[in-house]
């Protein structure tokens, strides 16, 4: 399959003046007609990434030039480092293969996991989405809400992960942090796994981003099946932790934290945890357009995915799937990409020894 081209002088001009309106000049323009868009989704279905991207695929259809089909295409494994190594490998700079990646394929790339073999500069961002999470518990641990946050002091907790270098890495510190007793259990092909784990009761702990949380867990928690006890929060302007907007009625981090220890948060492996959470949660979803694209097939996508988020369906739609986020385009997808693929060294090398001796994880 390849990427037609209009040739109508008129047709050209128009599209192009539009276009050079909104991201600079371009000199042809691109038309996806009767074409298959496959998007690389590197987990399992069910899970964050995956509702995400079926909840986008349609409105991306919808404006794209061409109408074409958007199709989700699961490849899970290596805690998302197959997907995202696949699509380095193989797509081809026309347009048609785009990938979505999330904290779990941010955190192999930022820690120097051997296990990655692409390279986030090189990719071209189309859309960037910020995301939270929310923990959750099985009430027969006897915890009600937040403020039984104590009953967990002592509990045997078992968690189901993807591995210890992907967005699990939020959770895992943050159970370290606040003195749990959980034993991770590792292999799991994404969220959405570890989610059908809780259900199976083979875990009673589990934490999901905010779309599979509203999608799939709000369902549990309204059938007596799940607690939840916080979410991770949010980040304010000046950096400080607030509560997530689409959870306000749950205790953040820091403040369920406080709520155990009596104290706040504080020290390195707090420093650790906020800055891994800033690179995993600020853009925590992203679509990418493979190296070398052409220019208009690359505003051709950035034209589509802004009209996409202005547009008053997705608005109307986005709150009660995604959360009350602001959704990412042009060049705030850029900055947005730039802050999610950077840790300072000092959070990096803390992180590194303590997976090297907490599970024996060397990079």
């Amino acid at each position: 399959m390849r990427v037609h081209r209009l040739i109508s002088t008129t047709a050209i001009s128009v599209v192009c003046f539009a276009c050079t309106a909104a991201f600079g000049t371009t000199s042809l323009a691109a038309d996806f007609s009767g074409e298959r868009i496959e998007w690389i989704i590197p987990f399992k279905e069910g899970g964050g990434s995956d509702t995400w991207a079926r909840f986008y695929a349609p409105f991306l259809t919808q404006h794209l030039p061409g109408n074409p089909v958007v199709a989700v295409k699961n490849v899970p494994g290596g805690g998302s480092t197959k997907g995202a190594n696949q699509f380095t490998s193989r797509a081809k700079p026309n347009g048609l293969t785009i990938l979505g990646t999330s904290g779990s394929t941010q955190f192999p790339y930022l820690l120097g996991d051997k296990r990655v073999r692409y390279e986030y500069k090189d990719w071209i961002t189309v859309l960037a989405s910020p995301t939270g999470g929310v923990v959750y518990v099985k009430p027969e641990l006897g915890v009600q809400s937040a403020a039984d946050l104590g009953k967990l002091k002592d509990a045997e907790l078992v968690y189901g992960s993807q591995g210890a270098t992907s967005l699990d890495l939020i959770p895992l510190l943050a159970f370290e942090g606040m003195g749990l007793k959980v034993k991770a259990v590792f292999g799991m092909k994404g969220r959405g796994a570890g989610r059908l784990a809780f259900e199976r009761g083979e875990t009673n702990i589990d934490y999901q981003t905010s779309s599979a949380y509203l999608k799939n867990v709000v369902p549990l928690i309204e059938a007596g099946e799940a607690v939840p006890i916080m979410s991770w929060g949010a980040l304010d302007d000046d950096g400080n932790l607030v509560r997530d907007p689409t959870f306000p009625d749950l205790p953040h981090f820091a403040e369920a934290y406080e709520m155990m220890s009596g104290e706040k948060p504080s020290g390195a492996w707090f420093d650790a945890w906020k800055a891994f959470f800033a690179a995993g949660f600020a853009a925590q979803k992203m679509v990418f357009l493979p190296k070398g694209t052409p220019d208009d097939i690359v505003e051709a996508w950035r034209t589509a995915a802004a009209a996409a988020v202005a547009s008053d369906e997705l608005q109307a739609k986005k709150e009660a799937l995604l959360g009350a986020y602001k959704q990412a385009t042009g060049n705030a997808a850029v900055k947005a990409k730039d802050i999610a693929t950077e840790v300072s060294p000092e959070a990096k090398a803390w992180v590194t020894n303590w997976l090297k001796e907490k599970y024996n994880v060397k990079l």
